[in-house]
């Protein structure tokens, strides 16, 4: 039996709002904003639609390899890391709809190349289901 660490769990944005403090994720996310003075990468995916699900990602583990592509708004990005928080909100303008902020440490991350979104988004709902 090895002793090493865990395996991700690979999973939708929106789904790491049902995910633990602790728990080892991969997801894929758009950057929507980069904060070079916490290292925090923001991270949004609005599937399934109307899902709004914030991922604040601090990228300090990996400032010595992280470029500025990796960090510009609108790309696409590959995360693995490890869940620090989660925070859900009712919010009353939208009349009950939840809002949700994760943060999470990462350890890897990537850019998503040549993505098609659609077939990833179909391929996570599938594997769940």
């Amino acid at each position: 039996m090895s002793s090493g660490p865990l395996p991700s769990q690979r999973c939708l944005l929106s789904d790491l709002t049902t995910r633990h403090v602790g728990d080892k994720v991969r997801f894929l996310g758009c950057v929507t904003g980069y904060s070079t003075h916490s290292a925090i990468l923001t991270l949004q995916h609005e599937y399934p639609r109307g899902t709004r699900v914030k991922v604040n990602t601090d990228v300090a583990l990996l400032l010595q390899k992280l470029n500025a592509e990796q960090t510009n708004v609108g790309q696409w990005v590959h995360v693995i890391g490890y869940i620090t928080s989660v925070k859900q909100a009712l919010t009353k303008a939208t009349m009950g709809s939840h809002t949700a902020n994760i943060g999470v440490q990462a350890l890897v991350l990537w850019i998503a190349e040549d993505l098609d979104i659609a077939s990833y988004e179909h391929a996570l709902v599938s594997k769940a289901e």
